[in-house]
């Protein structure tokens, strides 16, 4: 028995519930066990005379994911979120040591810089959407944001 046809008899008892499946082919047979204490599955190759045995590993089973409890969702800010238009890196001031474009509490006016998001080496400065007063800032800076992740808070 070649190995291309002992691959796709390991990769049928991997792939199925068959638990073990036994094969004969002229005086060679072949055994393959589907362990059920691991994921693997084994192979014994016995020929006619019982000197030589091989042993293969049949490729490991998907494991099932067990359900974890859902987390409690958290809590909706009130106000209104500005959010990531981009992915890229945050900063909250314009170069190392500047001062912050905002901080909690700052008054803002729609149209003035709330932060940089740097992407592909571009530094992009985001505008506030609505006036008002910062309540929270969502991210530290220097962290990589995505596209539609809330950044600020705005009351």
């Amino acid at each position: 028995m070649d190995l291309r046809k002992l691959k796709t008899l390991i990769d049928l008892v991997a792939e199925s519930d068959i638990a073990e499946l036994e094969v004969t082919e002229g005086e060679s047979k072949v055994r393959i066990v589907k362990s059920s204490a691991t994921p693997q599955g084994q192979m014994v190759m016995m020929p006619s005379n019982g000197m030589q045995q091989f042993s293969a590993q049949a490729p490991a089973a998907p494991a099932v994911p067990v359900a974890a409890p859902a987390p409690a969702a958290p809590a909706e800010p009130t106000g209104h979120v500005i959010k990531s238009p981009m992915v890229g890196t945050f900063y909250r001031s314009s170069a190392p040591g500047a001062a912050a474009f905002v901080e909690v509490g700052s008054t803002i006016k729609e149209g003035e810089t709330i932060c940089i998001i740097e992407a592909m080496k571009l530094l992009n400065e985001i505008d506030a959407e609505v006036s008002g007063v910062v309540t929270k800032i969502l991210v530290e800076n220097g962290q990589p944001v995505e596209f539609g992740q809330p950044l600020f808070v705005i009351g």
